[in-house]
């Protein structure tokens, strides 16, 4: 299982899954980050935390934390 925490800057990667619950869950699909969605992982910062992305056309920080949800591949 790869995670969204896991993948290199200047990959794209398709989301497969979303783990958590409730309003974390909710959150992450609020944001646009949902099954089948690719995601362009733009910049990381130095002590990984956040992570730049670019979803749906728009580009979006993730904490770390969140990105240990979302299953990719």
């Amino acid at each position: 299982m790869k995670t969204l925490n896991s993948i290199k800057c200047g990959e794209t990667v398709t989301v497969v899954k979303l783990h958590g619950e409730g309003a974390v869950r909710r959150r992450i699909m609020d944001m646009g980050i949902t099954k089948g969605a690719e995601v362009f992982v733009r910049k990381i910062a130095p002590l990984g935390d956040p992570i730049e992305v670019n979803v749906r056309g728009y580009e979006l920080s993730i904490r770390k934390s969140d990105a240990e949800m979302i299953e990719v591949e």
